[in-house]
């Protein structure tokens, strides 16, 4: 049976979307200016490398934008792709900060994994990026940071 736009077969819209998916950068309007944008996402999957056993997160990401910011849809999509991933913790927030300072260039960005407890052990990555001459968002933003910026 042929599949057409009306008639899609469940679950595969959404794994094509997935693997398809590049990151994408859009313009800053604002960038003459300092503030942070703050993204929670917290259903965050992959997989354990060692057990092959889910691993649960909500990851956390905190940005100064300089010339572009990250769309949205994209962002939602990039992380989608880890949850068949066999990668650990610490590679994972690694890797998210990694690619989005290659996309983005930030000024400033910090990527938290807060992962829920898996063998009574509570793990929770952080991981920060800054321009060399930058020292990161002014204190009266840095207040308004939840990951206790």
């Amino acid at each position: 049976m042929q599949e057409t736009e009306q008639h899609r077969v469940p679950g595969r819209y959404g794994t094509e979307e997935i693997a398809e998916n590049q990151l994408e950068a859009w313009p800053n309007q604002y960038a003459v200016r300092d503030y942070v944008t703050h993204f929670e996402i917290p259903e965050f999957t992959c997989l354990c490398p060692r057990s092959g056993f889910p691993d649960f997160a909500t990851i956390i990401i905190d940005y100064v934008p300089d010339q572009s910011v990250v769309e949205l849809k994209s962002l939602k999509l990039y992380i989608n792709g880890f949850r068949n991933r066999q990668i650990s913790h610490e590679a994972s927030t690694n890797v998210i900060l990694d690619d989005l300072v290659t996309l983005l260039a930030p000024r400033w960005m910090r990527v938290v994994g807060d992962f829920t407890v898996r063998g009574n052990v509570k793990t929770v990555i952080t991981t920060e990026f800054a321009q060399s001459d930058y020292q990161g968002p002014r204190p009266e933003l840095r207040r308004y940071l939840p990951t206790n910026g």
